[in-house]
């Protein structure tokens, strides 16, 4: 069985207390269960980390198996500053497809530069959770 993984970047892991006006109140672990059994068919593995080394490993880990098609990605800071993510993200032959909970181009200008951008496949921003189903639907039709 094909499967995807999805990898979340710093302070994704406060999600549901974390600034809730603008990520919301659900935590990640619901969010995931509640994707998890709606597309029962599919393993959607996941990842989290504050570290961006380790962050760069999750990717480099996708890319290298032969089981996972492709990747959805939320760095969160990250996106703006890690030129190492880039560069994974470049490395592999999967799909990533970025995602922001937040619409970065609504925010600080320093949010408004996204560095995997370019080596990513696509990006949804601004859509909530949302977004990560979105993603999943958009690399499940691919397979």
């Amino acid at each position: 069985m094909k499967k995807l993984m999805i990898i979340n970047g710093p302070n994704l892991n406060l999600l549901g207390t974390r600034e809730p006006e603008v990520y919301g109140n659900e935590t990640f672990d619901s969010f995931l269960e509640g994707v998890r059994h709606k597309y029962f068919g599919m393993e959607i593995l996941y990842k989290q980390s504050n570290v961006e080394g380790e962050l760069v490993n999750y990717i480099q880990e996708a890319g290298a198996s032969e089981e996972i098609f492709g990747v959805v990605l939320n760095a969160g800071a990250y996106s703006h500053t890690s030129i190492a993510m880039a560069d994974a993200i470049k490395a592999i032959a999967k799909p990533v497809v970025l995602v922001h909970i937040s619409n970065v181009y609504a925010r600080e200008i320093e949010r408004r530069t996204d560095l995997l951008m370019g080596a990513a496949e696509g990006c949804i921003t601004g859509l909530g959770m949302h977004g990560y189903e979105l993603a999943l639907r958009y690399l499940m039709g691919k397979m």
